[in-house]
Formats: C-alpha cells, structure tokens, sequence
C-alpha cells in the first residue's frame, strides 16, 4: 500500500520516518507534483546531514526534471542557506531536512522563488494530493524534454552575504563556545564566523559538536530542550566565554545562553533584535507570534515600531511579514525572520546580531538581555488529552464569564486577565496534545493562571 501523505505532511512542511512512510518514491512523487502545482521551472534542492539526504535529494531532482524542471543541486545546505540560494537566485528551493527530528526522520521544506513559503494553505495542501494521486497510480507530470541537474557549491556566496548583513569586523574580541549539536551549524559557522572561506573575524570559537552525524551521537539537535544545551552551558562557564551559541539540525534556529550558561529567552532576543532593526528603520512593522513574550510588543512600541501580533508557525509569520512589510519577526520558538534575507528564517543572522549587540558595547550579554526581560513565563506544558478542541471551548465557557477577562481566537485560545497575565492553549498540529503557555508579572500570578488551566485540561 501507498504511503498516506496526510499522515506525515504538516502544515508547513514534511517530516516523515525514514523507510516506512518517507521512501525515494515518495520524495520524487513530491518532486513530479510541486512542479505540476506550482508551475516552477527552476528548483533548488539541497540536504542536511542526516544519511538519507543525498538520496532523497536526488529522487527529488528525478522527480523535478521528469516533469520539465532544471535542478541546481546545492549539496550540503543549512536551510537559511537553502533561502538564501531562493532568494538571491529567485528560484524555487527544496529542502531535505527534519530539522531537530530525531534520526530515524527526515522530511522536506518548500518555498517559492524570493523563499516565499509553502505550507498547506499555499500550495502544499495541493502538492501533497497531487503526489498522492502519483503514489496511487496516476501518470506522474513528463515533459517532453526533461529538465537538467546542474551541481553547485553556495557556501562562500552564502558567508559572503551574511557578512555583509552585520558587519563583526570592528567589534571587541568575544570568546564564544558554539554547540553544532552535529548538525549543519558544523558546516556554516566555520565559513560564516571562522576564517575557512573569508578572513577571521574578533572571535575566538569554541566548537563544540562540528562533525556532521546525522545519527546525533551527542544529544538532540533541540536547543528548546534544556538536556540538550546543558554540555554548552558547562563549556562556556569551563572557558570563560562571553556567551554560547546552540543551533539546531539545520540551522535555522539559534539559541543563546549567557557566561554564567544561563539561557536568554527568545523573547529577549526577539526585543533586541527588533531594537536594532528599528534603528536602522524608524518606525518599521515588527512581527512575534502569540506565545512570545508581552515585553516584545511593549519595547517595539516604545522604540517607535509598530508590533504585529501573528499566528504560531514559519509560513504564517512569513506572510504576514511581506504583507506588512514588516522589517523583523520573532519566535518563541528561536526562528527569527529578517526583511532583508527574503523574509525568511536564519539562525545565523540571529546569532551574529546578537554578537554585534554584546561586541559593540560594554556590556555583557546577561545584562544586555536583562533590560528585555519583564515578565515571568511558564514555558510550553504539554498536557495529552483526547479531544484537544472540546477541552479549548471548556477552558474558554470557564473564563467567559469572568469579569476583567478578554479571550481571543487568532491561534488556539488566548486568556488575558487584568493584571497582566495572560496564556495560550491551542492544539498540536500531529497529536493529541494541547500545549500551553503563560505569562504574568511575577511567578505567583504566572503560576495561579496557569494550575487554573491545567485542572480543567487534565480533569
């Protein structure tokens, strides 16, 4: 039986087991059906470093040139640097990756020429069928003259390009220890911020985990989960380095902790970032989703931005970004978007913003971060529960008739209560989960909403 696509494609990528649902025919079906879809004559295609990505690169490429499509086949690709190959070429770009998946997975992330996304409200809702309908026996799309492979290497255009982004060249000498997680932060970060491709930068590195193992011999490529960053935070306080640096399998998430190894929050990050942005923009749009923290809007609003409040996910902040033409946008979850890199994601220029920011100044990067920090968060709490949707409309009916209390529908279930605390729950997109996040002014108010919730969530 044909694999069920439904069953592994997300809404704004796919991530799939190896084997038993993510196949060689499956990915070149995929391949035959974005081109049929979306009518692109020019894709991009890179990987990761998990085993399966040459493979599935290439039964990406057959599948592409089989319905007329020209392939450049980019090789080892971080997938900012996958956008940036879309952006700076203005060509279609696919990217095999699981991001922070574990090994036994991989998966596909698609964009459009400029790196405009593709999730399922923009196209791949139709490539997933279409691929399926291949899979089930239809013709696959065959041109009468095929498409091309042509094989090239982006990683010294693609430092170059970054260099430029935020010039490090006059910045204080930083000691930085940077944890790859043996992903493809190994492969960027020695072009971008070491001196393999362009001259040395004020930074002394640390590497930790370069080595490209797709089998993750070390710990998850997962930054968000505390195990995973407690080697880093030991290795920076060990060395005495300024700050450390996590990224994840693929790279286009960064995560941040301090000399003493405590985390900077992304919510931190984001102010901060968006601070500088609204330095060299007056007055600009700046995105976060929902879950990051209530100080983001309220410091872009202070430094004269205009704060737009976004659903949770890369394809719905992206969107929102270009229509807005917002310069900067910000996640809970580390991705960090740029107007000037095509509105897509990078860890990369995150992390060398925030190196500019400690670098420039006299001041470390936990005391850079404090002046962001207002509010205390829970974190996201998983709670798995059978209906996920009838437990949102009981948490909802239970606040409803409270007074002081406004709820809104963007993404999930938001609660903001009038002392300023507020929490998000809304579903998993493939499982029976409900996750929640909260905030309040202090931990005790942030606790009292939260146990609140969690009784009627896990009752």
């Amino acid at each position: 039986m044909a694999s069920r696509l439904s069953d592994f494609v997300k809404a704004y990528d796919v991530r799939g087991l190896v084997g038993s649902q993510l196949t060689p025919e499956v990915v070149e079906a995929i391949g035959a059906a974005a081109v049929a879809v979306t009518g692109e004559r020019t894709w991009a295609v890179g990987h990761d470093m998990r085993d399966s990505g040459p493979g599935f690169a290439e039964a990406f490429a057959r599948g592409a040139t089989r319905a007329g499509a020209d392939v450049i086949a980019a090789g080892l690709c971080s997938t900012d640097m996958l956008y940036f190959i879309a952006g700076k070429r203005d060509v279609a770009g696919a990217m095999l990756t699981a991001s922070h998946n574990p090994a036994e997975y991989n998966g596909l992330k698609l964009c459009l020429p400029g790196a405009r996304p593709i999730g399922l409200d923009t196209g791949l809702a139709d490539i997933r069928d279409k691929a399926q309908a291949i899979l089930d026996g239809e013709p696959a799309p065959e041109a009468e003259t095929p498409g091309t492979v042509t094989s090239e290497d982006f990683l010294a255009a693609y430092a170059g390009h970054m260099r430029d982004l935020v010039d490090l060249s006059e910045i204080r000498p930083l000691k930085i220890v940077v944890d790859a997680g043996n992903g493809m932060g190994g492969h960027t970060v020695p072009a971008v911020l070491g001196d393999e491709i362009l001259p040395g930068l004020p930074l002394d590195i640390v590497p930790m985990y370069f080595e490209l193992d797709g089998s993750f011999p070390n710990h998850e490529a997962n930054p968000l989960e505390p195990a995973n960053i407690v080697d880093l935070q030991a290795r920076v306080k060990e060395v005495g380095a300024d700050l450390g640096l996590a990224f994840d399998g693929d790279a286009d998430r960064c995560f941040v902790v301090d000399a003493d190894g405590e985390p900077i929050t992304p919510s931190a990050i984001t102010a901060l970032i968006a601070t500088r942005e609204l330095a060299k923009h007056p007055g600009a749009a700046i995105c976060h989703n929902l879950i990051t923290s209530k100080a983001v809007p309220e410091i872009v609003a202070e430094h004269g931005g205009r704060p737009l409040r976004t659903r949770v996910g890369h394809s719905y902040i992206k969107a929102d970004m270009a229509a807005e033409d917002a310069v900067f946008g910000g996640e809970h979850s580390a991705h960090y978007y740029f107007k000037d890199f095509w509105f897509a994601d990078t860890g990369m220029l995150a992390a060398m913003h925030v190196l500019s920011a400690v670098g420039e100044g006299d001041r470390d990067a936990k005391e850079l971060a404090a002046a962001f920090v207002r509010y205390t968060p829970s974190g996201e709490i998983n709670s798995k529960v059978a209906d996920p949707h009838a437990k949102i409309e009981e948490v909802a009916a239970q606040y409803s008739a409270r007074e002081g209390v406004s709820t809104d529908r963007l993404d999930g279930l938001t609660v903001s209560l009038e002392d300023g605390s507020w929490a998000n729950l809304r579903p998993s997109n493939t499982e029976p989960l409900l996750r929640l996040n909260v905030e309040g002014p202090d931990r005790s108010s942030m606790e009292r909403l939260r146990d609140d919730i969690l009784r009627t969530v896990r009752n």
